[in-house]
């Protein structure tokens, strides 16, 4: 792959997201209140870091020490009938994307990508509300969060 595709891909992921476009690439899924991050991601997965989305719900990173891999999911706060949500992650290292993106009752995700030893970039949107975390779990970088209405 060209290092101009590899530079146009988290830029078009990025642009997809800042207007809202989606794509189902899953069929809806249903789960029961309170779920949470770790078992929409799995035995093993525990979160290391979270935002909110809004007062809608929040996008989890969970990571399974065991494995080397990062798990994301967007949970909403209220279930119930289904919405728009999506759930994504980048490693730019490597060019790792994932997503997983269309109308759920609870979550979005899981979707998984190597982590140990790389930074991580990672998101998703419940409606309008979309969030992102640019260089996050990096250590020696701050991570960079933004929120934004589309």
């Amino acid at each position: 792959m060209s290092s101009a595709t590899r530079l146009a891909l988290p830029t078009a992921a990025l642009t997809a997201l800042a207007f809202g476009a989606t794509a189902a690439l899953a069929a809806p899924v249903s789960a029961a209140p309170n779920t949470t991050p770790e078992k929409v991601c799995g035995t093993g997965y525990k979160t290391v870091n979270s935002t909110p989305v809004g007062s809608l719900g929040t996008v989890y990173l969970t990571y399974n020490a065991s494995t080397g891999k990062n798990c994301v999911a967007t949970i909403r706060t209220n279930p119930g009938a289904a919405v728009d949500v999506s759930a994504w992650v980048y490693v730019p290292d490597t060019d790792e994307y994932h997503e997983e993106s269309g109308s759920f009752t609870s979550y979005a995700g899981p979707v998984y990508a190597t982590g140990k030893g790389h930074c991580v970039n990672w998101g998703g949107h419940i409606q309008q509300i979309h969030v992102q975390v640019d260089g996050s779990n990096c250590g020696r970088l701050q991570e960079q969060k933004a929120t934004f209405t589309r």
